[in-house]
């Protein structure tokens, strides 16, 4: 199996040649040009490159190849990380985070870069407005990437023809699962309170799971041709994984540390995010301690000593050890897919690996 780092250096490198084009293209358009184009490279960079290596992994469980990765499968992985590029800049806007990765967010940095020039109007406005413009700029960049990628590789016209489909599915599918998150924050209050779990998952495994594993999984599975059986197998690993990457994201997002996760320490406290923890909590708690916890959530002022005690409240009242036991259910369904699925010893081994950094990982 290739490692790792010559993975992430081959995907890196595609990357580079691609944001180098794009600066080109924009350099004769004026210094405004060039500052858009530089924050939205900005936005690329960091991360683990998880979804590029699940799709590259996809593709081995499929040929088994050892040796350096496939020039479209690498291209296809880089396409990958810039549309979770762009997932991200309008997640932020949504969320009204601050911070992302330990740098300011695509709104603040164009705030910022507003102030710094000393243009008129509000800043903060444009750094929003620029910030969503960015984000749609991103997502077009990574269907340029992904169509270059379909071009200079070897797949045929069949796998090239199932990838785009499994590439369209996952945009279709995060774009509800965003608009499913943000609509629970208001829907919760008039649901079924015996539904919220569920409900909570189904904004997990749209907004999350099936665009951070299975997708990638699929996606460079069918540019190698992968069989309908493989595609099934694939999936059956993929999804709980995703699941519990985010389940375990959401974990993060209440008890995190700051100086790792690069956001705030219980940001998800402050934005009223309506996950699987939360969901958990209020059915522990009892009528007064529900009330006492609803009127602080989701609170943006909310005080790290407030913070505090919510995330004190919801290991109290079992919530935390509940989303702890699901995701060890979880990884035990991938486990059960990975030994039924046959696949080459390489690829299960890489699997593996990816599955523990996805749903152990600590930011």
């Amino acid at each position: 199996m290739t490692p790792a780092p010559t993975l992430i250096e081959a995907i890196s490198q595609r990357l580079e040649s691609f944001l180098s084009d794009r600066r080109a293209e924009a350099d004769g358009l004026g210094a405004e040009a060039r500052l858009f184009v530089e924050h939205a490279a900005d936005a690329v960079h960091g991360g683990k490159r998880l979804r590029a290596r699940f799709c590259v992994t996809g593709w081995r469980a499929v040929r088994g190849a050892d040796g350096p990765a496939p020039i479209d499968a690498v291209g296809a992985a880089a396409a990958l990380e810039v549309f979770q590029a762009a997932a991200l800049v309008h997640d932020d806007i949504i969320d009204n985070s601050d911070t992302r990765r330990g740098r300011p967010a695509a709104h603040r940095a164009l705030e910022a870069a507003h102030t710094r020039a000393g243009w008129a109007g509000d800043a903060a406005a444009f750094g929003r407005s620029g910030a969503l413009l960015l984000g749609d700029l991103l997502v077009a960049w990574s269907d340029d990437l992904f169509e270059e990628a379909l071009g200079g590789g070897a797949a045929d016209g069949a796998a090239r023809r199932a990838a785009r489909a499994e590439y369209a599915l996952m945009r279709r599918e995060v774009t509800l699962g965003q608009f499913l998150d943000i609509a629970e924050e208001s829907a919760w209050s008039v649901a079924d309170e015996a539904e919220l779990p569920e409900r909570a998952m189904r904004v997990a495994s749209y907004k999350s799971a099936r665009y951070s594993v299975q997708q990638p999984l699929v996606i460079g599975a069918a540019l190698a041709g992968a069989s309908t059986a493989q595609l099934a197998a694939l999936r059956a690993f993929g999804l709980p994984i995703g699941l519990a990457f985010q389940l375990r994201d959401d974990v993060l997002g209440v008890f995190g540390d700051a100086a790792q996760t690069g956001k705030p320490a219980g940001d998800d406290l402050r934005e009223g995010k309506r996950t699987l923890l939360v969901a958990y909590t209020r059915q522990a708690l009892d009528s007064a301690a529900r009330a006492e916890f609803d009127a602080s959530f989701g609170r943006s002022d909310l005080t790290a000593d407030e913070a505090s005690s919510l995330a004190g409240a919801i290991t109290r009242c079992g919530a935390l050890a509940r989303v702890e036991d699901d995701i060890a259910r979880l990884e035990a369904d991938a486990e059960r897919a990975l030994v039924d699925g046959s696949f080459p010893a390489e690829a299960e081994a890489a699997l593996r690996e990816l599955a523990l950094l996805a749903t152990r990982r600590q930011a």
